[in-house]
């Protein structure tokens, strides 16, 4: 009996799963994000922080309550097709979904690649942020090879890491704080703290990453829930506390100035050049530890596509403890990490996830007598994904006209897949969990 039990035993309990949620947000938010959230908000970006952990949370529960009643790797794929049907329209919105998996990588790499060349002195030489941003991505790709239990260890150890110091940092520099940065007297327009909080909600995406462990976990029924909201909140305070952090201790022209690595550049004060540096590596920790979680969960969701029939069958190929759709995903991203600028790239990947995440939750409207849930709480995540999505536009609009357009070419690109795939592989998208309601229902 013990064998058996041992034999059963899944990679992720409660703290494996919050720690690869922890570690997935964390390296995608504060180190892209707060910099360039800063440069938008000023002294109330952590405004933008609170309200993007709000979204956050009905996203969460939403997706919670789905990966309960669908428990399947591919996470978002799956609750994509059960919600709309087997069409081209849910193929489309689950390979846009992967895509901006890939971007968002992509995004996190980029910042790996920054921080890690200011120890080198040579932020401004592309050739040596993208190498680093690539060297990152081949190691971590190895390291997936190796399996889900040795994803969730690397991960726990990494995370314990980097939010140590990422509390010690904030706890310390509370006590630096320059009243007259923090003031009314500097505070932005209020549509400004708006306007960020795509970016914030950016900083919190990987969550979902957590729906992808449901196969690998311990008593889902009971930790699913439990890991969400707990990885969720854990990480809002720690955003709220940095955020103040940063812009207390650092004038906002300082901010936009160093928004690339200005979390490093917020150290300064405090610790010295010392400071600057245990900052920059403890980025390097952080970027390292989201591309580690993002990249499990794109292999998942490569391979519940294939299993679907969105992507080729070569995804689901067996390579050691992981699929081939990890080597051909870790490929994929490398154009978008040579030709793409960080800040084009983190504003993609956070409209991509918005709108597939708010997709998500109105296919859950229709199938929310099977998950029981909260139908506010439901409607709240569509309100909260569309609204943030609008407001995102809006703001870029202005400022990066391009994003629109690359936001086109983007649901052109995930189409055209979809459309040719069919073509080319005469392959019908299916959905992974019998939906055992209506069978009920029809008999």
């Amino acid at each position: 009996m013990a064998e058996t039990q041992k034999s059963e035993k899944k990679a992720f309990g409660v703290v494996s799963a919050v720690m690869l949620g922890i570690g997935s947000m964390v390296g995608a938010g504060i180190f892209i994000v707060i910099g360039q959230a800063g440069a938008i908000a000023g002294n109330i970006v952590w405004l933008s922080f609170v309200i993007g952990g709000i979204a956050a949370v009905l996203s969460g529960y939403s997706l919670a309550k789905l990966a309960l009643r669908y428990p399947s790797r591919g996470g978002i794929v799956e609750y994509l097709v059960q919600g709309f049907g087997e069409g081209v329209f849910s193929g489309s919105a689950s390979v846009l979904f992967y895509f901006s998996q890939l971007v968002a990588l992509a995004a996190v790499a980029k910042s790996f690649g920054t921080y890690a060349a200011t120890f080198t002195h040579a932020t401004a030489d592309a050739w040596v942020v993208n190498g680093y941003a690539l060297g990152i991505i081949a190691f971590f790709t190895l390291i997936n090879l190796v399996g889900a239990t040795f994803v969730a260890k690397s991960e726990n150890v990494i995370v314990a890491i980097k939010v140590t110091i990422l509390v010690v940092f904030a706890v310390a520099a509370l006590f630096t704080v320059k009243p007259e940065y923090l003031s009314v007297s500097q505070m932005p327009p209020i549509k400004n703290m708006l306007f960020a909080v795509g970016l914030t909600f950016f900083a919190y995406q990987g969550f979902s990453v957590i729906t992808n462990t449901v196969e690998d976990m311990q008593n889902p029924a009971k930790n699913m829930m439990r890991s969400m909201m707990w990885a969720i909140t854990l990480v809002a305070l720690l955003y709220v506390l940095t955020s103040i952090a940063v812009l207390g201790n650092l004038p906002l022209s300082e901010v936009i100035k160093t928004k690339d690595y200005a979390l490093a550049e917020a150290a300064k004060p405090i610790f010295g050049i010392w400071g600057f540096k245990i900052m920059a590596a403890t980025a390097l920790l952080a970027t390292a530890s989201a591309i580690n979680a993002t990249l499990y969960a794109a292999t998942e969701i490569g391979y519940t596509m294939a299993k679907e029939g969105n992507l080729p069958e070569v995804y689901s190929y067996n390579v050691f403890q992981s699929f081939e759709g990890l080597i051909i995903s870790a490929l994929l991203i490398v154009p978008m990490i040579l030709f793409f600028n960080l800040s084009e790239v983190t504003t993609v990947a956070a409209l991509s996830v918005l709108i597939v995440q708010g997709l998500t939750h109105v296919g859950h409207l229709l199938r929310i007598k099977e998950t029981g849930a909260n139908l506010w709480a439901i409607l709240g995540a569509v309100f909260a994904m569309f609204g943030i999505s609008a407001l995102t536009l809006y703001y870029t609009s202005r400022h990066d006209p391009m994003i629109g357009y690359y936001m086109l070419g983007a649901f052109a690109v995930a189409f055209a897949v979809e459309i040719t795939l069919r073509l080319l592989t005469k392959r019908v998208v299916t959905r992974q969990i019998v939906d055992l309601f209506n069978v009920k229902r029809e008999i």
